[in-house]
């Protein structure tokens, strides 16, 4: 298995390498030269595997036998120790068209913690190996930072640096991300919005001078071993789901800002898991949702929403879908992308909108939408949902048929969203590991919306 960049002009890598390269050094995002195929036979035997066997099985399809078995098995082993529950990523069946799966149970309670614990451990693995100093820079607009800096914080020869927007965050998201004082962490809090921070990232990793001076490595989901990592949990769900659906199909609703968890989904599918519909949940930041249902890309207006890890304009994985879309032919890809560059937007014809539409459903539900859902599910079913898992409920109520089933992803646990929750009245009980960061001092740079005072940061950082 190689590695090709969406716009044509990266010599191939093998899958170490890409992961290091993170952004693509001709600005585009690295996917696999083919996808691999895994027919109905073997998703058979993977059906009952637990959920450390099947990401093995997943992974060994992609890493051209780089890192040994044996190898892989002990960073498995390390990601997962700290999940709070033995399945990782549980299944809970709400009622008889819904199930929800939980990705909260790590060390920082999101989703992010699946993929982001695996890739700090990765991370080191290559840093001792190679001798390789590993400087990761990223942006959040939430729960990546936390996780991210969670995976790699006192790890030996890598350093952190995550930008988040200020005060766009909540506040335990902030707080499990600044209370952290380990020397190989920097936070910087930018005077913007998330899509002004990723933009920053972007820059850097596209300076390829700068990129190669400082060593820098990518934790976001421009970085392939995310999506991948994320990956095997639609496999997960699906073989859970499967399991009292009968003779029903299956759908997927995923809140999704950026594209990576949606689009690791799609993955899955052309990998041959057969998924119904993948439905796309958005807030009122709903790029998305306009995009499958008009064929107009253009960012709108930035909106500050009750689930800020979505409020997000400009989806980074949205142009490895593109690839796909467009038959994969990346001069295609790059026109795209200098469409939208230039144009500040992409737009396609409506014979092509019917094909996205084959793979996609799309809802961007609103701030009342997810505050009524939260209401009504605790109130019909005791489960507390936050409000991110919110709109992926408004998305599988509006798009699951009569003949078909749902496993709507939790992105997070409630408690990093409290601020939405004591909206509609309802009182949780805050887990230790979060209650205990209201004590804790806090560890930041504030800083301007200003690239420049943003390198002088990390020079510094990394001197």
């Amino acid at each position: 298995m190689r590695y090709i960049s969406t716009r044509g002009r990266v010599e191939a890598k093998g899958f170490i390498d890409t992961v290091l390269m993170g952004l693509a050094d001709d600005g585009g995002l690295m996917v696999p030269e083919q996808i691999p195929q895994v027919p109905v036979a073997t998703l058979e035997q993977w059906a009952t595997l637990s959920y450390r066997e099947l990401l093995l099985e997943v992974f060994a399809l992609y890493i051209n036998d780089e890192i040994p078995r044996e190898d892989l098995e002990q960073l498995v082993e390390r990601s997962y120790a700290s999940f709070r529950h033995p399945e990782v990523t549980p299944v809970k069946k709400i009622n008889e068209s819904l199930s929800i799966l939980e990705l909260f149970h790590g060390p920082t309670f999101a989703f992010k913690d699946v993929a982001l614990q695996f890739m700090g451990e990765f991370y080191s693995y290559v840093s001792k190996k190679q001798n390789e100093i590993i400087h990761i820079l990223g942006a959040t607009s939430g729960d990546t930072g936390a996780a991210a800096i969670q995976g790699v914080r006192g790890k030996e020869g890598i350093k952190i640096c995550i930008l988040h927007p200020h005060q766009k965050v909540s506040k335990v998201q902030e707080l499990q991300m600044t209370t952290v004082d380990d020397e190989n962490v920097l936070n910087l809090s930018v005077k913007g919005n998330f899509d002004d921070c990723q933009k920053v990232i972007k820059d850097l990793f596209a300076d390829l001078d700068f990129k190669g001076k400082h060593h820098l490595r990518a934790i976001n989901s421009i970085n392939f071993v995310r999506i991948l990592a994320q990956t095997v949990y639609y496999f997960y769900a699906y073989f859970r789901a499967q399991e009292s659906a009968g003779t029903k199909k299956i759908n997927v609703s995923v809140p999704s800002g950026n594209f990576g968890n949606i689009f690791s989904g799609f993955l899955a599918k052309k990998m041959g898991l057969p998924i119904h519909k993948l439905i796309i949940a958005t807030n009122e930041n709903n790029i998305l949702e306009r995009f499958v249902k008009t064929g107009d890309y253009k960012p709108g207006d930035f909106k500050s929403t009750y689930s800020p890890s979505m409020d997000i304009q400009v989806a980074s994985n949205f142009e490895r879908y593109l690839y796909y879309f467009v038959g994969e032919d990346a001069a295609k890809v790059s026109e795209y992308m200098n469409n939208l560059k230039t144009e500040g937007r992409i737009v396609i014809s409506a014979e092509d909108l019917q094909r996205v539409q084959q793979d996609f459903e799309a809802l961007g539900a609103s701030n009342e939408q997810c505050l009524e859902l939260i209401q009504k599910y605790k109130a019909e079913y005791d489960y507390l949902l936050d409000p991110h898992t919110a709109c992926g409920i408004a998305a599988y109520e509006a798009h699951n048929g009569a003949d078909e089933v749902c496993v709507t992803f939790a992105t997070a646990h409630p408690a990093k969203f409290d601020e939405a929750i004591r909206l509609v009245d309802i009182k949780q009980q805050f887990p230790a590991e979060i209650e205990q960061l209201f004590s804790k001092p806090q560890h930041q740079q504030v800083v301007e919306h200003d690239e420049a005072e943003i390198v002088r940061q990390l020079e510094a950082f990394y001197a």
